[in-house]
């Protein structure tokens, strides 16, 4: 905890005072940051896609989401002190260190998720027109910082970063996952919009939902050599989970496409629907598989060598809620009431962790553990 020292006065007993309070370093804030609007507000949105009604789900969806969109106004205003005032630091951390730059796919994931959040939960507060307009706005800004991150981080990681494939991990998969949230929360806008603009927003997902696979197919082997060849530093641990983020959120892009293909482009609602359904079970398959060994492995890292907190946790959150989607979305296809349960039980360990990462970040947070001043 940094220490701020008040002047003392020219007389009387309170001079030379001292007093500690947390101080925060906004020049240590990067992108990173936003996992945790991202985490939140896939909460949100999962609730309102469980395919049971449980009680207070709705209730507790507009709390989260509200929660979400504070959260987004405030690291927005922050980041923006950052970049002002820290220029230097903020272009280390984009241009110098690969560390810290493919965390810039954590934005533009923020904005699509509060975004598809004030749709399809803050339209009942705020009314279906303005929810739509806001969703509209976000998905546009989001996807153009989706695609340039997508593109953009990759181009340096080839021309200047200094890199090891040896020492590849699961953050740089972050980057190209971007393209595939704007592809899983765009065909919710389609009925918002003219007709004559469906069919083009539509071609236009499965266009990202394709860039986004593919190069997540590109990365994935590279990623798992890296993993076995080095192995993971203790506090990237975590980040095993975010090799759910791509399966889970294709899944769900596969499942909210086959549903838009019926508006959109009607001769083709056959093909999507067996897509979603062949593509989305193979893979949630997969997912189930990789959550087994990452949830290992974490267990491994708290119990046996007792992983510090950072906010690389928030890796637990957002990724699992692609399942939570993913596996809603093939609930609503297949009618198989085992899809159904297993939405219920991931959505159950996706809050208990949020409730976790949530407190533990607020704590250190109070307790000057993070951002805190040199």
């Amino acid at each position: 905890m940094a220490t701020v020292t008040v002047a003392p006065a020219e007389t009387g007993p309170a001079a030379g005072i001292t007093t500690s309070r947390p101080r925060w370093d906004l020049g240590q804030l990067g992108p990173n940051w936003y996992a945790a609007v991202m985490g939140t507000a896939i909460v949100a949105n999962g609730a309102v896609a469980l395919p049971y009604r449980v009680p207070g789900r709705l209730v507790l969806a507009e709390a989260l989401w509200a929660l979400a969109v504070l959260a987004l106004l405030t690291l927005v205003a922050a980041r923006l002190v950052h970049l002002t005032r820290h220029r230097a630091a903020a272009r280390e951390q984009l241009l110098v260190n690969p560390a810290t730059a493919v965390f810039y796919g954590c934005p533009p994931m923020a904005l699509l998720a509060v975004g598809y959040g004030t749709l399809a939960v803050g339209g009942h507060l705020i009314g279906t027109g303005p929810a739509a307009a806001l969703d509209l706005a976000l998905w546009s800004l989001g996807t153009l910082y989706a695609v340039l991150v997508a593109a953009g981080i990759p181009y340096l990681m080839v021309t200047r970063h200094e890199l090891s494939a040896l020492r590849a991990n699961p953050t740089w998969l972050l980057p190209v996952v971007a393209p595939m949230v704007s592809a899983a929360l765009g065909p919710v806008l389609l009925p918002h919009l003219p007709a004559a603009l469906r069919p083009g927003l539509f071609y236009g997902c499965y266009a990202l939902f394709g860039a986004s696979l593919l190069a997540t197919l590109v990365l994935l082997p590279v990623v798992f050599a890296g993993l076995v060849h080095s192995k993971l530093p203790l506090l990237l641990t975590p980040s095993l989970f975010l090799v759910l983020g791509p399966l889970g959120q294709s899944t769900t892009a596969a499942g909210n496409l086959a549903d838009a293909a019926h508006a959109a482009a009607p001769h083709l609602a056959g093909a999507a629907f067996g897509l979603a359904v062949l593509y989305g079970v193979a893979v949630i398959g997969f997912a189930l598989l990789w959550l087994l060994i990452a949830g290992a492995a974490n267990l491994r890292a708290l119990r046996g060598a007792r992983m510090p907190f950072a906010m690389t946790w928030w890796a637990f959150t957002f990724p699992v809620g692609t399942c939570v989607t993913g596996a809603a979305g093939l609930t609503r296809h297949t009618g198989l009431a085992g899809f159904g349960w297993l939405t219920v039980a991931l959505y159950g360990l996706l809050l208990v962790l949020w409730a976790v990462v949530g407190v533990r970040t607020v704590a250190a947070l109070a307790g000057g553990r993070l951002l805190r001043a040199a």
